[in-house]
């Protein structure tokens, strides 16, 4: 069977015969074609903007692999650092790349003095701790101004290396400010997630200890985040870096898209969604409004995943660890019902509406007593190793800079009226 497609213009019985590379067609061959002729294709949801060797993401079969190794093997053999190197670097670390990683990133997850005197406490005592990280994220472009050096891979790797140890000290930052609390440094002697939750939780004590189930609940998450292929908050990543800016500009641009409820803000709706149903008798009522359109059941389905998201088993073992230690939550049972319900009736399998990743994050972060505000800063720390990745993927592809087309529907000519005849 030959892997082609055959476009032929009816107006002029003109043919171009177009090979099948990767899934993909060269929509340059269909300009040459139809020249002046464009794709309409609003959210691109047919449109593959770049080549990528970072995710492989098959949502038919709800399969999910970083650099070709299984999601699943990852969070349960792996740590959130190492998969920080893998996306990054295309292998996994040797033990001496992984010690040489993990102590770059471990020492520089200081911040500079100003940022935290002078830029994070100008900030309203209200300000919602995600609009503090765009701004802070942004603002570290201007205390490494030799990130904009960006075809420099000594320069780069820097930069990645800051971005990756920096973020969780401003998210932990954020959060304090945002409770009136003092700033509490990174201990190095901790891991990655453990040293986030000192930064979080530390009162007075000497040194901080994380409750390891806790630790390992969040590396995890963390993993789980890390790279989704070109979602909202990726293309960002890309488009952006296109222009050249710098990498701190890029990736407080794919913030601030992560930061609209549409794409990060899911897992929140989901405890909304369990604190309206309130109890276990409410779960039918709710149940039937959604059938009836007058609701939306949150946590489940994907734009993407026609399956069950592969994210989300994960997600629920690391749930049952956690309430282990934390107690159980009284949303859990609404939770296991409604996801009962959704798997076993036709209603939501015909509409391929299965669990999603967000389902059960809330309600562990919950339990870690993370407060909901927080909770798509929690997805910008485990997301950043992965905007960094396509980032550093795009300047290495050269890819040109991003600038899509449109249909233009607005009226033709017109001639300009003066203001006292119109």
């Amino acid at each position: 069977m030959t892997e082609t497609v055959t476009i032929t213009d009816n107006r002029t019985g003109k043919s171009v015969e177009i090979p099948i590379k990767d899934g993909g067609v060269d929509a340059k061959a269909f300009s040459k074609l139809l020249p002046g002729i464009w794709f309409f294709d609003p959210g691109f949801t047919a449109t593959a903007s770049t080549s990528s060797a970072i995710t492989d993401l098959d949502g038919t079969n709800g399969i999910l692999r970083y650099r070709g190794y299984p999601i699943e093997q990852l969070a349960e053999q792996s740590n959130f650092l190492e998969v920080c190197y893998l996306l990054l670097f295309g292998e996994l670390p040797n033990a001496d790349q992984l010690e040489n990683w993990v102590h770059d990133i471990t020492y520089h997850t200081f911040i500079h003095e100003n940022m935290r005197k002078r830029f994070m406490e100008g900030f309203h005592h209200d300000a919602h701790p995600m609009g503090m990280l765009v701004s802070a994220i942004a603002a570290l472009s201007t205390f490494y101004p030799e990130a904009k050096d960006i075809h420099d891979p000594e320069s780069r790797y820097k930069q990645i290396n800051r971005l990756i140890s920096k973020v969780p000290t401003l998210a932990a930052m954020a959060y304090r400010a945002s409770v009136g609390q003092p700033f509490v440094y990174p201990d190095n002697n901790l891991n990655y997630s453990e040293n986030f939750l000192s930064m979080m939780w530390k009162v007075a004590e000497p040194s901080y200890e994380p409750n390891p189930v806790l630790a390992k609940a969040l590396d995890t998450l963390l993993i789980l985040h890390a790279d989704h292929e070109q979602n909202c908050s990726t293309t960002t990543m890309r488009v952006v870096g296109s222009s050249h800016a710098d990498p701190y500009s890029a990736a407080a641009a794919a913030t601030s898209a992560l930061y609209g409820p549409r794409h990060g803000g899911a897992n929140e709706q989901v405890i909304h969604m369990l604190n309206d149903i309130g109890t276990y008798k409410n779960i039918e009522p709710f149940i039937e409004s959604v059938k009836a359109g007058e609701g939306r059941l949150m946590g489940f389905g994907h734009r993407v995943y026609k399956a069950y998201d592969p994210r989300a088993a994960i997600v629920k073992k690391q749930a049952d660890a956690v309430f282990d230690v934390t107690g159980r939550s009284p949303l859990l049972d609404i939770a296991l019902k409604l996801e009962e319900i959704a798997l076993n009736d036709e209603y939501f399998k015909s509409r391929n509406l299965y669990p999603n990743v967000d389902f059960y994050t809330g309600l562990i972060y919950q339990a870690m007593n993370i407060p909901m505000d927080m909770f798509t800063v929690m997805f910008t720390i485990g997301r950043m190793p992965g905007w960094l990745s396509h980032w550093q993927e795009m300047l290495e592809q050269e890819q040109r800079i991003a600038r899509p087309r449109q249909l233009y529907i607005g009226p033709g000519e017109r001639q300009y009226v003066p203001v006292e005849n119109r």
